[in-house]
């Protein structure tokens, strides 16, 4: 008798099918576990590689460096990991500097590491121009290098000067990126943020200047929860014709960081950006102020505070009468030598 091979090899493929199939389902009900994964209770190995995030770059494209480069057992766990954690969407583009034979779990918690992502640029609110060039100088540029970027730099008009323009943010640079470069793109994103707070608009009676200049001291000033009612304060005191005497301003010619008190004799210091003399505003800004101060410049406060003394950590009052001001200027003086405002200066 003769068999016929046809619906043997049917039912081959379809025990065959049959088996993919239940074997996917396996893996997609299984989770991350289906795949292979590195032991996290392990020792990683001694060596590091580096992963270059770029802006954009979906989950699966870093799960597949991160497998080539030996850093994950399978690109697959690493990608249904990102998937499921939001934090993953925080991984920063730049150089990261990672370790080999890692878990998937570990190998997320390094991406999102900033301490190691190579040739890292992070500049704080506030910061001077002074400070940030020894940023660059920590990032492996060459004292010689970043002096000729910062003095070439190209100002954006309207603005006439660079301190106010370099957003503070964490920036990460390709190997390679000269000190120019990185500069440029630190200014262009400065740039965006003023026009996009609506400093280059027409809706207020101060240049774009002035207004950077405002914000630089809101925020060397107050903390983000009081930066409209300082702005408030800067703008009354302007109306009237009433010297800004902002202590941030004089710290600021004296490169002066973290020092709450301000001696009388360093209120005489002839400068033009010493508010306690001249009248009006500084001639520019006296830092690179965030996002929050920047916002509180072109929107102040309603108010008609004309002082404000911040009389313990955490404790700032606003006020427009003088007298209330002594009276709360001696409660500062008196907190001060006690020590309430050692450690949070």
């Amino acid at each position: 008798m003769t068999v016929s091979r046809r619906p043997l090899l049917r039912a081959a493929a379809a025990l065959v099918a049959s088996a993919l199939i239940i074997y996917l389902l396996s893996i997609v009900k299984a989770g991350p576990s289906a795949a292979a994964d590195f032991d996290c209770s392990s020792d990683p190995s001694q060596r590091t590689v580096s992963i270059d995030v770029t802006a954009g770059e979906t989950g699966l494209e870093i799960a597949r460096e991160l497998f080539e480069k030996d850093v994950i057992a399978s690109s697959e766990v690493f990608f249904r990991l990102a998937v499921a954690d939001p934090k993953a969407a925080l991984i920063a583009p730049g150089i990261h500097m990672i370790e080999t034979q890692i878990c998937a779990q570990r190998a997320l918690e390094q991406l999102l590491d900033n301490k190691r992502i190579a040739g890292l640029i992070a500049v704080s609110e506030g910061a001077w121009i002074s400070e940030i060039k020894k940023l660059f100088g920590k990032a492996d540029y060459s004292q010689e290098e970043i002096e000729k970027a910062f003095a070439n730099a190209v100002v954006p008009k309207p603005f006439s000067e660079l301190e106010g323009l370099i957003f503070p943010a964490q920036y990460s640079f390709a190997q390679g990126t000269s000190a120019a470069s990185a500069l440029k793109e630190m200014i262009a994103r400065g740039l965006a943020e003023v026009v996009k707070a609506g400093f280059l608009s027409d809706k207020s009676s101060y240049s774009p200047q002035q207004l950077l200049t405002i914000a630089s001291i809101i925020q060397a000033e107050g903390v983000d929860d009081d930066f409209a009612k300082v702005s408030r304060v800067i703008y009354n005191r302007l109306k009237i014709g009433m010297p800004l005497q902002m202590d941030s301003t004089v710290h600021f010619v004296m490169e002066s960081r973290g020092n709450i008190f301000l001696s009388t004799k360093s209120t005489l210091i002839n400068s033009p950006y010493n508010t306690y003399r001249k009248y009006g505003l500084p001639p520019g800004p006296i830092g690179n102020p965030g996002r929050n101060a920047i916002e509180a410049a072109i929107a102040p406060a309603a108010g008609d505070w004309l002082y404000f003394i911040t009389v313990a950590p955490k404790d700032t009052r606003f006020t427009s009468s003088l007298d209330e001001f002594n009276t709360w200027k001696v409660l500062y003086k008196k907190n001060l030598r006690a020590g309430k405002f050692e450690g949070n200066q």
